[in-house]
């Protein structure tokens, strides 16, 4: 069976150590195995003292990065991408505190940044250039950078499995984050693009079509899932949602009315129904 894991934007952007605090007890209380802590500004939350609330708690971490405005690897001033750089070294940090094998995320372009790519082969060359330091810097640490295709609307880089396999090729520490939400925009055949990818997918995020609760949508799970696990993915499977609650991250997601009954919903009924799949 899957571990099942749940982002904390579910609830709350950005994350701290007092919205930790809460949340975690109840993300374990309600079954799943593992919480995802994004890394908005590194400091938000004391990755010390949440590994060891974790601990205590018997769950497990993962870690994704965010681009926002300003973090750029590709088509950017070279003090922009080493401050890009630095910061996604910053993330590994908090990913090796709290034991997350992953930072995932669009770790080549802030989300929203979109222009027309003349030549995509000198893009995808600048692309593993500026972000072969810090993948070295992470598999020294036993941390996989897994970079996720985004829509269209969010990025004009990285859109399909097969642009992020031709990017990440011959990049060593390198993996997919698999995003079901945007693949279900990007792709034709999702088990199909999940079949290509295999070997190489070190993260996989899921929610329904509409970013509500796994289950209340269209998508074929079964299919999904038995792709999945005959591409050889023994990772969690993590919700990732967003409240409509905060006005940035609202805005950011295009999150424009509730997705569910209560935010909790979208965690626990998403939970229930990954859980009957594998009943």
């Amino acid at each position: 069976m899957s571990r099942i894991g749940v982002n904390t934007w579910v609830w709350a952007s950005p994350l701290d150590d007092e919205a930790l605090a809460l949340l975690a007890p109840r993300v374990r209380d309600w079954g799943f195995d593992t919480i995802e802590l994004p890394v908005e500004s590194p400091g938000d939350w004391d990755a010390a003292r949440a590994a060891g609330l974790l601990e205590r708690l018997g769950l497990a971490a993962t870690v994704v990065l965010v681009m926002g405005p300003g973090r750029e690897l590709v088509s950017a001033p070279a003090e922009t991408v080493a401050a890009t750089q630095d910061y996604l070294r910053r993330v590994v940090d908090a990913a090796v505190a709290v034991g997350s094998p992953v930072i995932a995320g669009p770790a080549y372009a802030s989300v929203g940044r979109t222009w027309r790519v003349e030549d995509r082969a000198a893009a995808y060359e600048e692309l593993r250039a500026n972000l072969r330091p810090v993948a070295e810097y992470a598999a020294e640490r036993g941390v996989t950078v897994a970079v996720e295709p985004l829509n269209r609307y969010e990025t004009s880089l990285l859109n399909t499995v097969d642009q992020a396999l031709e990017a990440l090729d011959g990049l060593p520490g390198t993996g997919l984050a698999l995003d079901v939400y945007h693949m279900n925009i990007e792709e034709t055949d999702l088990p199909a693009a999940i079949a290509r990818a295999a070997g190489r997918i070190a993260h996989v995020q899921v929610s329904a079509n509409d970013r509500g609760a796994p289950g209340a949508d269209h998508l074929d799970w079964p299919a999904i899932l038995a792709a999945l696990d005959a591409a050889g993915y023994a990772g969690p499977l993590v919700i990732e949602s967003f409240t409509a609650h905060n006005a940035t991250i609202a805005t950011a997601a295009s999150i424009w009315r509730p997705l569910a009954p209560t935010q909790d919903a979208i965690a626990v009924d998403g939970l229930t129904f990954l859980r009957s799949l594998h009943a």
